[in-house]
């Protein structure tokens, strides 16, 4: 007997080319979704990453506040002063100084700060030039704090004479610190939003009083 061959029904052939495209778009389906999550953390770890970067240059320009290059013993340390400032375009949000040049004066040149402007931190490197920190083709800053926090604390019982009764001494030694808070979306991507929270402490502690003579 002959064997008759016949090929797909029409019907066979559109079910077959249904199953394929289904199973193609499936597959286009899951690796675009992939794809986005790839860049999606990608871009979450560069946003962490920027703002890491210029959490680390804030906090080692802080440190250096209130250095002083030749400290006289008879009188306050010029550069001490850290406060947060009057919002405006063209102020520091946070201002410091620490010693260039030591003439028992403080100049333009020593005299830093911060500020945020436009989703853009700028650092203050003297005499009115501002230099921005971060890039607003990257990242656009929503908030950027600044909280001085000073621990006092007691040096009587390091001095070399007691405090006589009925007096008042007060002698301390202020520990400052500084809590920054950074947040910042992506510039492409609103929805991508992560925030930095770092402590700094300053080198140059402050000091009140004296001990008794």
């Amino acid at each position: 007997m002959r064997t008759h061959q016949t090929g797909l029904s029409l019907v066979e052939l559109m079910v077959g080319l249904a199953l394929g495209l289904f199973i193609t778009a499936a597959g286009l389906a899951a690796f675009a979704e992939q794809w986005r999550e790839h860049r999606h953390a990608t871009a979450a770890q560069r946003l962490m990453q920027d703002l890491r970067s210029v959490g680390d240059v804030i906090a080692r320009d802080i440190r250096r506040a209130g250095h002083w290059a030749a400290p006289a013993a008879s009188a306050p340390n010029p550069y001490a002063a850290f406060a947060p400032q009057a919002a405006a375009s063209d102020a520091a949000q946070f201002a410091y100084s620490r010693d260039e040049v030591e003439n028992g004066a403080l100049d333009g040149n020593e005299q830093f700060g911060l500020r945020l402007r436009r989703g853009v931190i700028e650092l203050l490197l003297g005499a009115g030039n501002w230099q921005a920190l971060t890039d607003a083709g990257t990242l656009v800053v929503t908030e950027f704090v600044l909280q001085p926090r000073v621990d006092s604390v007691s040096l009587l019982e390091h001095c070399a004479f007691p405090c006589p009764p009925g007096a008042s001494c007060d002698a301390r030694v202020e520990v400052r610190r500084l809590a920054i808070r950074i947040t910042a979306r992506a510039a492409d991507d609103p929805s991508l939003v992560r925030r930095l929270d770092t402590v700094v402490r300053l080198r140059n502690d402050g000091v009140s009083g004296a001990c008794p003579a």
